[in-house]
């Protein structure tokens, strides 16, 4: 059995799950390891780092011999930024957390499918305006950052308000469980973050993805101290999911007391997240760490939940019966 949605026929992909282009922890290695597992692989830009974007999108490009993509923090990117990624010639490209109306005619203009994830009915309702070819509908459970509807209402409203495009699901879905949910859910697929952080192959500090690995969802919080700290001006509708942490439980609640100290706690924390102290330093992380139960090759990943959501879906009709 094969689960075709609308994001494998368009995208040519064997399994309808798309790799969270995370900052700094999904480089080219990881996204090469998602595509060529019949995935869609997305190189993390974060904040446009040009020197760090050729050198992974140049891995992603030589090592995925099937399509793979890159996303941009849409309020940090710049035209550059998307033609620098352009020129790589990715099959995709997702612009997160706000306006991309700006950057569209570029991407279409090579031919190169946009993706663009929202937070709320308003957003998705701007992006299909604006030309996108597919939507991420992220709920508050994700690890990183978001907003405050949660997954499984916020996928099939988007689902209802864009129809026919392709909607993605994102936030709190780590397994074939959550896939096969998602698809239930009128999704045509699911974008994985912290399940791939724990990948083998990602960027993340190997002490990172033991935390997560051990760690519970109750244990995260959404937060805008680690944004304060390294002195990113994150629009306010967007906080960070990361796991609990000694500097966190310091500093909530008193972030202008943070940014009066910033002098000595940013060089500081930028010292833990060299020396991988993750007392100080964020571990971004969403609520499905529960589901984590060890670091693993992210093709392994790709190709295990997409044989769980095969399973989950031939067995669904067992709740149905014919009278």
């Amino acid at each position: 059995m094969v689960v075709i949605t609308a994001l494998t026929e368009a995208l040519g992909l064997e399994h309808p799950i798309v790799l969270a282009p995370m900052g700094s922890v999904s480089g080219g290695r990881l996204a090469a390891a998602v595509s060529n597992a019949g995935g869609l692989g997305l190189v993390g830009g974060g904040y446009g780092d040009h020197a760090w974007l050729r050198d992974e999108l140049s891995v992603a490009k030589a090592e995925t011999a099937r399509p793979w993509g890159v996303g941009l923090i849409t309020w940090a990117t710049t035209p550059e930024t998307v033609q620098l990624a352009l020129s790589y010639e990715p099959h995709a490209l997702m612009l997160s957390f706000g306006d991309p109306r700006p950057y569209v005619p570029a991407i279409k203009e090579v031919g190169c499918k946009l993706i663009c994830q929202v937070q709320d009915l308003a957003g998705a309702r701007a992006a299909k305006a604006a030309g996108a070819d597919v939507i991420v509908a992220q709920g508050t459970e994700a690890g990183g950052h978001g907003a405050t509807r949660a997954t499984l209402p916020l996928v099939p409203a988007l689902v209802d308000a864009v129809a026919p495009m392709p909607v993605l699901a994102a936030g709190g879905i780590a397994d074939g469980r959550g896939l096969a949910a998602a698809l239930m859910l009128g999704a045509q697929g699911v974008l994985m973050g912290t399940r791939f952080y724990a990948a083998t192959e990602s960027l993340g500090h190997g002490w990172a993805k033991e935390r997560i690995v051990v760690a519970e969802g109750g244990q995260t919080q959404r937060t805008r101290v680690f944004d304060v700290v390294r002195g990113y001006e994150w629009p306010e509708d967007y906080t960070g999911r990361a796991l609990r942490n000694p500097f966190l439980e310091r500093w909530d609640g008193r972030e202008n007391d943070l940014t009066a100290a910033l002098d000595t706690e940013g060089r500081a924390f930028q010292e833990a997240e060299r020396e991988g102290d993750f007392d100080t330093a964020m571990v971004w992380a969403g609520e499905a760490v529960d589901l984590i139960a060890e670091v693993a090759d992210a093709g392994e990943l790709v190709r295990s939940i997409g044989k769980e959501a095969e399973s989950n879906l031939r067995q669904a009709s067992r709740f149905v019966r014919s009278d």
